[in-house]
C-alpha cells in the first residue's frame, strides 16, 4: 500500500480504490487540481482523468480511480456536448477571456442573421488550431511561442460538428450547443463565428454537458463529495468499465477465461457470438470487445482476430 503523507508523526495509507467518479469541474480549476482534490478526498492511491477541460470551463470531467485508470484514454476519441457563450465585437489573443483584447468591432448582424450562421458550422469543417494550445511544434508546447509573441504556422485540421445550434442571444452575447468529433477548439469556434459575422467574437463561458454517452447530469461536484461520508462517496462511483459500455460484450466460459488471464488468445464458440458479435472475418479483426466471465464479473479488454478468435489487450489486474 501507498503512504500519501505524515500527519502528527502517524503515517496514512492511501487505500485502493477502483471505479470512475464523473466530477462536475468548477471554474477556475484546471483538470488535474480537480482530480487531485477528488483523489485527497477519497484518499485513493491511484488516479486519472480521461482528457483536460480549460480552467475557464466547468461540467463532466470523468474521473478514473485504480484498475479504471487502464481505460481513461477510451474518452478521448468521444464525441463531446457543450454549452458556450461567446462575446461578440471583441476579439482577443487567446480567443477566450482569460487573453488580452486585440480588436473590437461594431456588431451590426440581427438576432436571424446570427443563428444562421451560427447553423452553418454544422458538418466537416477545417479548424486551424489555436496559438495558446498544448499541440507541439518541434517538441515545444505552442503556446509557449504564443507566450514569447512568435506566431508559428499551423495546418488546418478536419473536425465534425455533429450538431450546432444557438440557444439564446442579448447584448450581444451568443450562447450556442455543440456536440463535435475529438479536436475540436471550442474557443477557435468562436472566433470563427465571429469572423463570419464580421464583428470578431471570443469565448467567454464554456459547460461540458456530456461526453461518450455520459451526462452531467449524474456529475457530482467537489462540494458535495467533501460532504458525503466514506459509504456515499463509494457508493457514488460507477464500476470500471463504465467508460466503455458502448462496445460489445462477450462472456467468457472457464477454458476461455483461464486462457485470457494467462495472456493466450481463445477461440469464440459460436453460440457466444450469436446476437452480440458480427460474423467471424477479416472486416471485424482488430474490433475491440469487453470481457467478461460467466458471473457477469469484467475482465478486461479484448480484440478479434479475425478468424473466430479474441486476444486480450488490456486486463483488469484483479481479476
Amino acid at each position: 500500500m501507498k503512504v500519501a503523507g505524515v500527519a502528527n508523526g502517524v503515517k496514512k495509507i492511501r487505500r485502493k480504490l477502483d471505479g470512475v467518479l464523473l466530477l462536475d469541474k468548477p471554474i477556475g480549476m484546471s483538470s488535474n487540481q480537480a482530480l487531485q482534490a477528488a483523489r485527497r478526498i477519497f484518499n485513493a492511491q491511484k488516479a486519472g482523468h480521461t482528457g483536460t477541460l480549460d480552467p475557464l470551463a466547468t461540467g463532466l470531467l470523468p474521473l478514473c480511480f485504480g484498475e479504471a485508470t487502464k481505460f481513461a484514454g477510451e474518452l478521448l476519441d468521444a464525441d463531446k456536448t457543450y454549452t458556450a457563450t461567446l462575446q461578440l465585437g471583441i476579439m482577443t489573443d487567446t480567443g477566450d477571456a482569460e487573453g488580452r483584447e486585440i480588436s473590437r468591432r461594431a456588431v451590426s448582424a440581427t438576432q436571424q442573421e446570427i443563428a444562421v450562421t451560427v447553423a452553418r458550422f454544422q458538418g466537416e469543417i477545417e479548424q486551424i488550431p489555436p496559438m495558446y494550445s498544448a499541440l507541439k511544434r518541434d517538441g515545444k508546447p505552442l503556446y509557449e511561442y504564443a507566450r514569447a509573441g512568435i506566431e508559428v504556422e499551423r495546418a488546418p485540421r478536419k473536425i465534425t460538428v455533429h450538431k450546432i445550434e444557438m440557444l439564446g442571444y442579448l447584448d450581444e452575447q451568443v450562447s450556442i450547443e455543440v456536440t463535435c468529433s475529438k479536436g475540436t477548439y471550442i474557443r477557435t469556434l468562436a472566433a470563427d463565428i465571429g469572423e463570419r459575422l464580421g464583428c470578431g467574437a471570443h469565448l467567454i463561458a464554456l459547460r461540458r454537458t456530456a461526453t461518450g454517452g455520459m451526462s452531467v447530469s449524474s456529475a457530482i461536484t467537489l462540494d458535495v463529495l467533501q460532504a458525503m461520508s466514506e459509504d456515499e462517496r463509494n457508493a457514488a462511483l460507477l464500476p470500471v468499465d463504465a467508460l466503455i459500455t458502448y462496445l460489445p460484450a462477450l462472456q467468457l466460459d472457464a477454458e476461455a477465461r483461464t486462457r485470457l488471464m494467462h495472456g493466450q488468445a481463445f477461440m469464440i464458440s459460436s453460440d457466444r457470438r450469436n446476437g452480440v458479435l458480427p460474423a467471424p472475418t477479416g472486416e471485424v479483426a482488430d474490433l475491440r470487445v469487453r470481457l467478461y466471465d460467466i458471473g457477469q464479473t469484467f475482465l478486461g479488454l479484448g480484440t478479434l482476430t479475425g478468424d473466430g478468435g479474441c486476444k486480450p489487450l488490456r486486463l483488469v489486474a484483479s481479476n
